[in-house]
């Protein structure tokens, strides 16, 4: 499960898409949303699309690996799926923001990768969310506002990145995925490949 966080403009939905491109192997852990659905999304894939009733009745049957509220939203990764897919070998992005980090760390510990990428100035990250052209400037200092609480959870990470150069950060990024996948907890059918491997003739 690997976990890419950042502030609102850091770069981790672009680094998410390059990864996802580039690697056959893993799959985007689609949330469950009440957040209207936007132009172009399709209920299923980029997100599961419910009401605040229906989320609400997810929480309390226990559904949800970890969930959260944010910016009057909630968002939820849920369980069944994610350890179905484990259990078969799977490996699932997710983008998603510290509380959800934590979460999911506390109830899936040895299956998370934490991965945090920074912005190379805050300058920098308020100039790349006012280059999008969609949100009015009470919604970027909204914004701003969250970034700096995002950044200051940076520590419980494994790996922090500096986003300074997309391609970079995404090489950085598709290293740490290449080199957790050969720790020895994580390979799959490792144990009985060894065992062959010394079992006498």
């Amino acid at each position: 499960m690997l976990i890419l966080s950042s502030p609102s403009g850091a770069g981790k939905t672009t680094v998410s898409r390059m990864l996802l491109e580039a690697d056959a192997e893993i799959g985007l852990s689609v949330s469950v949303t009440t957040r209207p659905m936007r132009k172009g999304e399709i209920d299923g894939k980029d997100y599961i699309f419910v009401d605040r009733a229906e989320f609400e009745r997810r929480v309390d049957e226990g559904e949800f690996l970890e969930w959260a509220e944010v910016f009057g939203n909630l968002y939820g990764t849920p369980k069944a799926q994610i350890k179905a897919g484990l259990k078969e070998g799977h490996d699932f992005l997710f983008d998603i923001d510290w509380q959800g980090t934590q979460q999911l760390y506390q109830r899936m510990e040895t299956d998370v990768v934490r991965v945090f990428l920074l912005p190379p100035s805050i300058e920098a990250l308020e100039q790349r969310l006012r280059s999008r052209a969609t949100d009015s400037d009470e919604v970027i200092a909204a914004r701003m506002a969250r970034a700096r609480a995002e950044i200051s959870h940076w520590d419980g990470y494994d790996y922090v990145v500096v986003n300074d150069d997309i391609d970079a950060c995404f090489e950085t990024v598709r290293g740490i995925l290449e080199t957790e996948r050969l720790s020895r907890a994580r390979q799959t059918g490792l144990i009985d490949f060894v065992r062959d491997l010394t079992r006498e003739s």
